[in-house]
């Protein structure tokens, strides 16, 4: 077999400078920024930008709409993260390149950060990402969330939040969060204009999973849709490998209602 192709070097990287309007849209967010994090932040950007160009990372190529559409969008989410205790444990599910997960990391040092991302080269972009910025709160598992929802001893009901940005329709990304949270813990789902409609039609499925609406959020470029989880998830979740995505809990239902034949 192939060996894998290699990552470009990525310690040396020279930051992006972080633009204007960007600095401004933190500080409407609340967002205040430690020495060194706007550096490591670009670093973070350039990195992921020179990988892009050999691997499949993002769909995003400039970097001001790096800034805009990952840091920012990372950073909408420090208002649910800021107050948790020190050593909190926040699991990024579908981290892909880094985001929000890598952001959140260098501005929320007191949190420790776990990256899920079942694909091998970006799981090898992230670990590498990590260790050149030195983010020694992050760690990243090359496992699929369905794998770990099972995992009693180190991941199920373990984290004290669960993040995931485009990985799917919320009923979807919901079974896949929902086991690793806390009860009391909080899903933080990055979405885009459609999330009210989804927050309607995955009502079935929150209620399936024991998890309830806890808020509904505008941000510069999408929603934040959080969730509260009320109660254990029932054992059978989530599903095996790829099910949950196959068959949505409780849309098919749903789709079978309406369907005029």
């Amino acid at each position: 077999r192939a060996e894998p192709p290699e990552l470009p070097p990525l310690k040396d990287i020279a930051p992006l400078p972080a633009p204007a309007p960007f600095i401004e849209a933190a500080s409407e967010l609340g967002v205040e920024f430690e020495d060194h994090d706007l550096d490591r932040l670009g670093r973070f950007l350039a990195m992921l930008l020179e990988t892009n160009k050999h691997f499949n990372l993002t769909a995003i190529r400039t970097p001001d709409e790096a800034w805009e559409r990952h840091v920012l969008d990372a950073l909408a989410l420090v208002q649910f993260l800021a107050d948790l205790p020190e050593g909190s444990s926040v699991a990024d599910v579908g981290s892909g390149g880094g985001v929000p997960g890598l952001p959140l990391a260098i501005v929320l040092p007191s949190l420790n950060f776990t990256l899920i991302e079942a694909t091998g080269k970006k799981a090898r972009f992230l670990e590498a990402a990590a260790g050149a910025l030195g983010l020694s709160n992050v760690r990243v598992l090359k496992e699929r969330a369905e794998t770990l929802g099972h995992d009693r001893a180190n991941h199920r009901a373990k984290h004290d939040a669960v993040l995931a940005r485009a990985v799917g329709h919320l009923a979807v990304v919901a079974e896949l969060c929902a086991p690793l949270a806390k009860v009391g813990g909080l899903l933080l789902m990055t979405k885009g204009q459609k999330a009210e409609e989804e927050l309607g039609e995955a009502k079935q499925a929150l209620h399936m999973l024991h998890i309830t609406p806890a808020g509904l959020v505008e941000t510069p470029t999408g929603r934040i849709v959080a969730l509260e989880k009320r109660r254990d998830t029932p054992r059978m979740y989530p599903r095996k490998p790829g099910e949950p995505a196959r068959a949505p809990l409780g849309l098919s239902e749903q789709r079978d209602d309406h369907d005029p034949n």
